[in-house]
């Protein structure tokens, strides 16, 4: 993923009592949170959110630009010019992820670790979340069976990355941005490559068309060896970020 640079802005403290009146924390990752986990969580759980949906943000410099993926509301998003409307076919999009459980003594510093990696024109919902059970990715034996509130960070329109222009958000153009993206956290095309293997990692295969959609993409436009070599740095990172003792 490419290096960016913009305004932090903070989580509201209000919320998260309001929502977690124990103190402690869910949080829902549906990117990099995936294959990096926040630290001092005690449960990972596979699952999913409601009234949201997947879709390519700006991130990078002007001189290597990059994209990474981000959820918006389902609501703003119907006020787009998307590409990939037609695909959406349920009343309510689904965004599959994990939730993880951060235990009152760490959840306000958990919670400020999180509002500097990832609020970056971002701002902190609560939503529920719906746990799936799979043969993958629970770090849980006592996982949740009915929904649970989650945190989770929205992309919101008045960002100045957001990628207004349709022509940009098409998947085309943003697969050819992520084929040569490149800045100090690496190849854009690792990113996502980590993104489509952490999400099969959960167990939930091609669930997520807009990644499994912009993987083929960016992959006819590489080389085949430059394709292997970031799809086996991308499965390094990630064996090393989810089971880093081994």
């Amino acid at each position: 993923m490419v290096s960016s640079e913009g305004l932090h802005g903070v989580s509201s403290e209000a919320n998260w009592r309001q929502n977690f009146p124990e103190g402690d924390l869910w949080v829902f990752g549906y990117g990099s949170l995936i294959w990096k986990p926040p630290p001092h969580y005690d449960q990972r759980v596979p699952g999913y959110i409601n009234g949201y949906v997947r879709r390519t943000d700006h991130r990078g410099t002007p001189e290597n630009p990059g994209r990474v993926l981000t959820v918006i509301d389902r609501e703003f998003w119907e006020t787009l010019d998307d590409p990939l409307a037609h695909h959406e076919t349920s009343s309510t999009a689904t965004v599959w992820g994990a939730a993880y459980h951060i235990p009152a003594s760490h959840a306000n510093e958990v919670r400020h670790y999180l509002d500097v990696r990832e609020i970056d024109g971002y701002t902190d919902h609560y939503t529920p979340f719906h746990p799936v059970l799979t043969s993958k990715g629970s770090d849980a034996t006592d996982t949740p069976s009915t929904p649970i509130t989650c945190m989770v960070y929205i992309g919101q329109p008045s960002n100045p990355q957001f990628l207004r222009d349709p022509a940009l958000r098409d998947q085309q153009a943003v697969a050819e941005v992520i084929s040569r993206g490149e800045g100090q956290s690496g190849k854009n095309a690792e990113y996502l490559f980590m993104l489509e293997k952490a999400l099969e990692g959960l167990g939930f295969g091609n669930a997520e068309m807009h990644v499994t959609d912009l993987v083929r993409r960016v992959k006819a436009l590489q080389k085949e060896e430059d394709v292997a070599q970031e799809e086996a740095d991308a499965q390094r990172e990630l064996d090393q970020s989810w089971h880093p003792s081994e």
